[in-house]
């Protein structure tokens, strides 16, 4: 008979007088972030890079140039498609009538100066950024700031969702073949930017400048050559293309031309994104931020109208085959080389508009849950100093998307505008009742708000001004954008901003509640000493539990080993292993399970101490067998987690899990010291 090992606690080394505190000491006072030098990186690392410490935070911030790929790929690559979607509207009356473009696309760039005037404001009024919702928070309240919050993170999502079957569109128009595989490149393009972000901002700027203004730089070669052409009296119409245009033609009508305005406002989206991500630029971050902004401005006015008057001159049609923009350059560079680079710009700055989301979701993400109204754990950096959570929940939506609207461009812009143009409203209007405090204070007075500070402005009637008709003309097109695009789509953002905000209510009602049960001031403090009843659950008897069992016996209290009996055979074999290793330490309680459960017997027990002693801790021990892989770790049964979920519902209940390492049982024993 093999002989019973020597558990209890007689012998064991007792630890030295506060070696608990000195350790703890000695680990405070180190360096940490790196890695230890000479440890090789895993592939984790190899894919997103070394982990950054918290202290390497200010040196993660970007400058104008980097700043400008980072906040207006977005605003920049609406370009590509705001003047097909013009078109498409007004082909619906007959091509006679695409000549409107041009003035609805300079309706379009005067409230794009509306908004770059009023975001310059805010900029400058909110320099730790958050741009709508913290307006909205700091001067008409929770409620409107938690819709505009909705608005800006729905329309983020759709970002990512328009700008990458945008891209592959144009992709697929140079390419045709690549056409059934349209969806799958999207999600792959989605895998790849969350990768990218994932590594930080600034590597992530980094990455993408060289698209952004290569996209910029080919833009304006593509309209030189084509205002030189016109000047020339060489300028070709577009052939071989066939509008999507079919059928009986509907009259040209007022609400024609509005559905036609409120489609090319989409050149808009992305405007705001500069004033969310403040935070991100170098000092002196206001002034860096506004100036990128009006960069930003002037470089898309002139691209957008330049791309809608060569557009009308060689004749582009909206078409299911070919984009504007690719009808375009192949009319003014032909089939040649430039066409190809002007194809392969624009693909990649519409992809690269996902990453304005990808700067700016996460951190509003992050500010949402900061105030309690989404889960906390989008507060959390990772390891590269980025809201790691943020990223990965866009991405996620951002491909379901992809998948339900099968990657096309045409059904996902419906949804697309709503929501960044309630956002422009509401960070207006906060901006109207900002001046409004304003204008009552006295020279030299500051008041100290959660998001800013307010001083005297002796101009704050014009920079009113100025906001109150930007808030004025962006309500209106929102309100036109849902009744024009009300059919096509629109419905849903119109129902799904209202049930976000209702979420963002429940989850912070719900963090209320919690605050409210911790704290120390909602009802005496309770630090009386109880009895603790120690259960040692017996799955089996080796190693491990021999391990288990010496642990209850160091914590010097009674302890009871019960066993589930799922399985009678196995059973009696644990029995008859207790009588011979583990007799002599007390008695194995065997508890029936007709139903085969493994924590209902246990539950039973519990509520029975908790019955006789009801305010005893009852402290359940298990062993928990630990592999070197995760695969390996999946071939057991991992009980921990079912029991923790099992007894989080009674009150003073604790589950210790005692590890043992299978890897450790394979080295060779430690020789023993005389």
């Amino acid at each position: 008979m093999t002989s019973v090992m020597n558990i209890g606690p007689a012998g064991a080394p007792e630890l030295a007088p506060h070696s608990l505190q000195q350790a703890a000491e000695g680990i405070a006072t180190q360096a940490t972030g790196e890695p230890p030098p000479g440890r090789p990186a895993s592939l984790f690392q190899l894919i997103l890079g070394r982990p950054l410490e918290t202290a390497a935070a200010p040196h993660q911030t970007i400058g104008k140039a980097v700043g400008m790929a980072v906040f207006a790929s977005d605003a920049l690559s609406s370009v590509a498609y705001a003047t097909e979607e013009i078109l498409l509207v007004l082909a619906a009356a007959g091509a006679i009538y695409f000549h409107f473009a041009l003035p609805i696309a300079g309706a379009i760039a005067l409230l794009l100066v509306v908004l770059t005037l009023s975001y310059r404001q805010t900029i400058f009024a909110y320099p730790g950024g958050g741009g709508a919702y913290i307006v909205a928070r700091d001067n008409l309240g929770e409620g409107p700031a938690q819709t505009a919050g909705a608005a800006l993170l729905t329309d983020y999502i759709l970002t990512v969702a328009v700008s990458i079957a945008a891209g592959v569109a144009q992709l697929t128009s140079a390419f045709p073949n690549l056409r059934p595989f349209q969806v799958e490149i999207c999600l792959a393009l989605i895998l790849v930017m969350t990768l990218v972000n994932l590594r930080g901002v600034k590597e992530s700027g980094r990455a993408f400048a060289g698209p952004t203004y290569f996209f910029i730089a080919m833009t304006m070669l593509m309209l030189g050559a084509g205002l030189y052409r016109v000047a020339s009296g060489t300028l070709t119409q577009v052939r071989g293309v066939e509008s999507v245009a079919s059928g009986q033609l509907q009259p040209l009508t007022l609400f024609l031309i509005l559905r036609a305005f409120s489609s090319g406002c989409t050149a808009l989206t992305g405007v705001e994104a500069i004033s969310n991500g403040i935070t991100a630029f170098r000092e002196p971050k206001s002034r860096n931020a506004a100036t990128t902004m009006v960069w930003m401005s002037g470089v898309l006015m002139l691209m957008f109208m330049g791309i809608t008057f060569l557009a009308l001159r060689v004749g582009a049609l909206p078409s299911d085959h070919e984009t504007v923009i690719s009808q375009l350059g192949r009319t003014i560079f032909g089939s040649g080389p430039l066409y190809l680079l002007m194809t392969a710009a624009t693909t990649a700055i519409l992809i690269m508009a996902a990453n304005t989301s990808y700067a700016d979701f996460p951190r509003l993400c992050a500010l949402h849950a900061g105030d309690g109204f989404l889960p906390r754990q989008l507060t959390y950096r990772g390891h590269r100093l980025v809201f790691s959570w943020g990223i990965a929940t866009l991405a996620g939506l951002a491909a379901l998307l992809i998948v339900l609207f099968d990657g096309d461009t045409h059904l996902l812009i419906p949804l697309y505008a709503i929501g960044v143009f309630l956002s422009f409203t509401m960070s207006q209007a906060g901006m109207v009742v900002r001046w409004r405090k304003i204008s009552r204070m006295q020279p030299g007075e500051e008041i100290h708000t959660e998001g800013s500070t307010l001083r005297y402005d002796p101009h704050w009637r014009a920079k009113q001004a100025i906001n109150a008709v930007g808030c004025v003309l962006t309500a209106i097109v929102m309100v036109v954008f849902a009744i024009t695009k009300f059919s096509q789509g629109a419905w849903i953002v119109v129902i799904l901003i209202p049930l976000l905000v209702l979420g963002f209510f429940r989850i912070h009602h719900h963090y209320q509640k919690v605050k409210h049960a911790l704290s120390l001031q909602s009802r005496p403090v309770d630090l009386r000493t109880h009895g603790v009843e120690t259960i040692v659950l017996v799955n089996d008897v080796h190693h491990g539990t021999m391990q288990m069992i010496s642990f209850a016996e160091s914590l010097g209290k009674p302890w009871a080993a019960v066993h589930v009996a799922i399985r009678p055979e196995k059973t009696a074999r644990v029995l008859e292993k207790w009588h011979s290793y583990l007799g002599d330490h007390g008695q194995l309680y065997v508890l029936p399970s007709p139903y085969r459960s493994l924590t209902a017997p246990i539950v039973r027990l519990v509520n029975e101490i908790k019955r006789e002693h009801p305010d005893a801790f009852v402290n359940i021990i298990m062993a928990q067998l630990v592999t070197d892989s995760v695969w390996g770790q999946l071939l057991h049964r991992n009980s921990g987690p079912l029991f923790k979920f099992a007894f989080q519902q009674i009150q003073g209940v604790a589950v210790t899990d005692v590890h043992y390492r299978i890897s450790d049982a394979w080295q060779p024993a430690p020789a023993a010291h005389e």
